[in-house]
């Protein structure tokens, strides 16, 4: 009588750490990463990135890692002048970096739809430096959310040191995140 349940117990244990995990996969679009960066403390120059993937993968005791790529020749911008002047050598440098790498810290999953701190490592031509981000209150669904986070770099953390008495060296970041949730 002891051999079968400790079979049938086996059996549960095995089922439960086979079972698939639920992996959240970034939409884009409608995901998209904007920024702002002041020029002559007078305008501020946007710049919209619309090629975002990646993936919110659980890692247990109800935590995620967020893991997004930005595709660098996905910016968009109101003068073409402009938008090749920052993907050139001077600032992404699209050519040689063409993705932007974020992998954040396991974060509480409830952060995702309450809002909260979202801190991790951001990789921009070629230098990884950690971040953080304010997640604002999402609006989800049991298959979806959309995700809206701000936060702030310093370019010449990534190696953009040019035109510092024109470009501020701060840059806001807004980003909007849509995921679905894979199917199981």
């Amino acid at each position: 009588m002891r051999l079968p349940v400790a079979a049938v117990l086996l059996v549960l244990a095995f089922a439960v750490h086979a079972a698939p995990k639920r992996v959240w996969h970034l939409q884009s679009p409608p995901s998209h990463v904007d920024f702002g960066v002041r020029l002559l403390w007078l305008h501020t120059i946007h710049g919209r990135f619309e090629s975002v993937a990646g993936t919110v993968e659980p890692r247990g005791d109800d935590r995620v890692v967020v893991d997004a790529s930005v595709a660098v020749d996905s910016l968009a911008m109101d003068s073409q002048r402009l938008r090749h002047w920052v993907l050139d050598e001077e600032f992404f440098d699209a050519a040689q970096y063409p993705t932007l790498h974020f992998v954040s810290e396991p974060v509480p999953r409830r952060a995702l739809d309450d809002g909260g701190a979202l801190e991790g490592q951001l990789t921009m031509r070629g230098v990884t430096r950690p971040v953080r981000f304010e997640l604002l209150p999402a609006r989800c669904t049991a298959d979806a959310c959309m995700i809206e986070a701000r936060g702030e770099l310093e370019r010449s953390a990534f190696g953009m040191r040019g035109h510092r008495t024109v470009l501020s060296d701060h840059v806001q970041l807004a980003l909007a995140i849509a995921i679905t949730r894979a199917p199981d």
